[in-house]
């Protein structure tokens, strides 16, 4: 089935404090993982939203047979970014593939699962736990309608009536938003330990003296 796809990844990360763009898992950006996963699914179009931090994403894509789409909006929540990827999908009647870059679990299988299971009469998105979200592969018709949305609203506003298809992952549902979360991940190998690494480089400008002093 011939398929779009959308990166979202616009976000500040103001909870995290540094941007997850550009957290790296085995030495890759995950902007950059998530952008060659998709990729690999060879989508016919590909967007990738971009907002804070935009010029060191883009930096990070350099090469990835992607097309850049700027929101100046995105202090204002996912909706603005969503807004724009319809606005720029408009008119082409095929499922799109939408991922966001804060789930480092993501592996290639899961989007063949998902497009697999796909059809189109209903969305078909990620289920994890009591819990569904991203990625997801939404019908033309649902991304339309995407101009609805303001604010934080998520694609959850876009299900009204229908309930959408799952492939379930629950290795998906951790995600990214504090420093909590982050060590959690590193722990479980699923990012390089990027804080360490500051912390070791500050003690080598500093020796004898403990970060934070």
């Amino acid at each position: 089935m011939p398929h779009d796809a959308v990166i979202l990844a616009a976000g500040g990360s103001r909870r995290l404090g540094r941007p997850k763009q550009l957290l790296t898992r085995d030495g890759e950006t995950l902007v950059a993982r998530v952008a060659r996963l998709v990729l690999a699914t060879a989508p016919e179009r590909t967007i990738v939203v971009v907002g804070a931090h935009g010029n060191e994403v883009v930096a990070a894509l350099a090469g990835f047979d992607v097309q850049f789409v700027l929101n100046d909006l995105w202090p204002t929540g996912m909706a603005s970014s969503l807004r724009l990827a319809a606005t720029e999908l408009a008119g082409r009647e095929r499922a799109t593939l939408v991922c966001v870059v804060d789930q480092p679990a993501l592996e290639t299988r899961h989007l063949d699962a998902l497009i697999a299971a796909h059809r189109e009469d209903r969305d078909t998105v990620t289920a994890y736990g009591d819990a569904a979200g991203v990625p997801v592969m939404l019908r033309a018709s649902t991304l339309s309608r995407a101009i609805e949305l303001e604010g934080d609203a998520g694609f959850r506003a876009l299900w009204r009536g229908t309930a959408p298809r799952t492939v379930h992952a629950d290795e998906l549902g951790e995600d990214l938003d504090d420093e909590t979360d982050l060590r959690r991940a590193v722990a479980a190998g699923l990012l390089d330990d990027s804080a360490g690494d500051a912390d070791r480089r500050f003690l080598r400008s500093r020796p004898g003296q403990p970060p934070g002093i």
